[in-house]
């Protein structure tokens, strides 16, 4: 589609895209390593929730702070320090694992150090890229960070399993530590010109900003409805194995259509205007929601694969769309706070909807434990159909 990589012209901006596929492929790459060595340590699926939430849990507990500190010195600075430290603790994991020293209460201790530093790291690389690509490219960059995200999710477990199998789980923590180099050298070679932060006064909390935007409101409410959405490796095995009662293979490609699906839905949100309609926002949202149900209540395998393919595309084009909307929405010396309440609602809240989604699915069945998602976000798109509609985006430069 024409215009779906116009961002790619700017060179620093192409430059940290590419530094940004292979980084993320590495954090990928890692996980499979910290993955096998809790089953090797313990082989508890408790243990491996725990690290899930180790690692998510600062998302909450440290968000606003990170908000409120990028904002506060700027993203490049923030960006140095983070890149360096994950690049440290990937390096330390290594050691560990290569020396067999490496215990399972090192690993949460390691995941939930790499939650708080990456926590940082996430809202910078949000207001890094809007400083980087201006207010007119920050649509199309938005979705391109979905192919980086889709990129990984390829690419990242196709190495880990090379690695791990040939090398060990150290190999995959090494790999993933010098993934941080090729980001760090961007920001450290390339200055951009940074948004101008407000007075002291005149700085309140992102959520306190967020709550009384109607508009930002709304988003963040969609954003965390699709966290349920998200949790797809909890309603999507009993789906397969308890309804359709498929084996190994068809349970990956049926995991797979979502992400084949994903592709068409960033080249539709990177190749559309640089400032999307709340209209178009709310309307996918919508669509988002009746695509689960579909999923959620086909009568076959054909079907339930391709509506797995329709929510793929729908969600990530309306994903794109409304992170779009909020950073065009927030003033420029709050867009940091911002980002961050975003990242506690999407992917924060999956560590709540992914345990929801569980508990529905066991007491009602896997259908409406998957159904619930399009009910909660076609519940969000309606009660931010009045702001997002009416909306009009200005920018703050």
């Amino acid at each position: 589609m024409p215009g779906s990589f116009r961002s790619l012209r700017e060179p620093v901006f192409r430059q940290w895209f590419l530094s940004q596929l292979l980084s993320a492929s590495g954090g990928v790459t890692q996980g499979v390593a910290l993955s096998w060595l809790v089953l090797q340590l313990t082989g508890s699926g408790l243990d491996l929730g725990l690290m899930s939430t180790c690692t998510f849990l600062p998302l909450f507990l440290v968000g606003p702070y990170a908000g409120a500190l990028v904002d506060r010195i700027g993203p490049r600075r923030v960006l140095i320090v983070t890149q360096s430290l994950m690049a440290s603790i990937s390096t330390l994991t290594a050691v560990l694992a290569a020396t067999g020293v490496v215990q399972i209460w090192m690993l949460f201790a390691i995941a939930a150090a790499t939650g708080i530093v990456s926590t940082h790291d996430a809202t910078a690389r949000q207001v890094y890229v809007f400083d980087l690509v201006g207010a007119d490219g920050v649509s199309n960059a938005v979705a391109l960070n979905e192919v980086v995200v889709n990129g990984a999710r390829i690419l990242g477990p196709s190495i880990g399993g090379a690695l791990l199998g040939f090398w060990g789980p150290a190999a995959c923590c090494v790999f993933n530590a010098l993934t941080f180099v090729p980001p760090l050298i961007v920001v450290l070679r390339h200055r951009v010109r940074e948004t101008a932060h407000p007075p002291r006064p005149q700085r309140i909390g992102g959520l306190r900003y967020a709550w009384r935007n109607p508009v930002i409101r709304a988003c963040l409410l969609l954003a965390a409805a699709s966290g349920m959405l998200f949790s797809l490796n909890v309603p999507v095995p009993l789906l397969a194995t308890g309804v359709f009662h498929l084996d190994g293979t068809a349970f990956g490609l049926m995991m797979a259509t979502f992400g084949v699906g994903s592709l068409p839905g960033v080249l539709l949100a990177a190749s559309g205007p640089s400032r999307p309609s709340g209209r178009r926002v709310v309307i996918l949202a919508g669509g988002t929601g009746l695509s689960i149900l579909a999923t959620a209540y086909a009568p076959t395998v054909p079907l339930v694969f391709a509506a797995m393919a329709v929510t793929g595309c729908v969600s990530i084009w309306f994903i794109s769309l409304a992170n779009t909307v909020v950073q065009l929405e927030s003033d420029p010396g709050m867009r940091g706070r911002v980002n961050a309440a975003w990242s506690m609602a999407l992917p924060g809240c999956t560590l709540v909807t992914g345990p929801f989604m569980g508990w529905v699915a066991g007491v009602a069945g896997p259908r409406l434990g998957f159904g619930v998602a399009g009910l909660a976000m076609l519940l969000a798109a309606a009660a931010g159909w009045r702001a997002l509609t009416r909306v009009r985006l200005t920018v703050g430069q």
